[in-house]
């Protein structure tokens, strides 16, 4: 009967640690401070893209916390999506200052490559997104997941590409699906993603998003939304269901200090898209000590 129960176990949790391969643990207590037990910082890769917005993450993206990562991404590790989840939250936290405590997060996950989705069998992003909307919630903090970014044509795979080829690669990849621009109104937008390297990924969302928001203003007369070449950060709901047909009201300005627009006035013509990703590269936390 032990071998029985051993054997059913193993079909419900996976036999080790995803971070240090412990066994029995989907997470082990050193791999989970790890990643969520440091404070989250504001993150700039080398060089820093044009247009990317300001990004908060827990932790470099190496050791233990790149293999986390990995397992989930690569490997269908899925019941790591609660903690990677939680991690994330604690990006989103600290990127919302400025922020009014009665505005929804709107998290918007950076989708993958469809190729990619197809081979891992889920796209990782949006799983963690759901699970960090959902911790957010569970500690005051209404949020959403709004998953309205599309990949308009097909890019190379990124591994081996440098910054500048990244960029080059995905300028333009990215849409907001017919009607997305709508559920962007009225809350702060929070790019979200599992990964930072070189935020050629993200500084592309938020291009494809500063689109559609233009576009959005030109129907409403110009009087919901005033961009600029950058981006707005997008805010993801739900962990067991993701929501997208809600209309929210309202507008969103930002400056450099993230003040955001009062419904019905005016915007300034300077939009702030943020973003929070879990794992950045090392370079990126090592700007910020000077």
């Amino acid at each position: 009967m032990r071998g029985l129960w051993q054997d059913l176990t193993d079909l419900v949790l996976p036999a080790e640690c995803g971070g240090c391969g412990r066994p029995r643990a989907v997470l082990c207590p050193e791999c989970r401070a790890a990643l969520s037990g440091a404070v989250p910082r504001r993150v700039r890769p080398v060089p820093e893209p044009r247009g990317l917005p300001v990004v908060h993450a827990v932790a470099p993206y190496a050791d233990e916390v790149r293999a986390v990562l990995l397992a989930h991404k690569e490997r269908g590790a899925l019941p790591l999506a609660r903690p990677l989840g939680a991690a994330l939250a604690g990006a989103v936290r600290a990127g919302r200052n400025g922020v009014p405590k009665g505005a929804p997060l709107l998290l918007v996950p950076v989708p993958s490559r469809r190729g990619a989705v197809r081979a891992r069998g889920h796209d990782p992003a949006r799983r963690i997104a759901l699970a960090a909307a959902g911790e957010l919630r569970r500690t005051g903090t209404s949020a959403r997941v709004v998953a309205v970014l599309r990949q308009r044509r097909p890019v190379a795979d990124q591994s081996g590409l440098d910054a500048r080829q990244r960029l080059e690669n995905l300028a333009g990849a990215l849409s907001v699906a017919a009607g997305g621009a709508g559920l962007l109104r009225g809350g702060p937008v929070v790019l979200v993603d599992d990964v930072m390297t070189t935020g050629a990924s993200l500084t592309e969302a938020a291009r494809a998003v500063r689109v559609a928001l233009a576009e959005e203003t030109a129907g409403y007369g110009g009087a919901a939304f005033a961009t600029r070449g950058d981006v707005v950060t997008a805010v993801y709901e739900g962990v067991d269901g993701e929501r997208t047909g809600e209309r929210m009201t309202g507008s969103m300005e930002g400056s450099t200090d993230r003040e955001w627009a009062v419904p019905g006035k005016a915007n300034s013509a300077r939009d702030v898209i943020c973003a929070a990703v879990i794992a950045a590269s090392p370079d990126s936390f090592e700007i910020n000590r000077n």
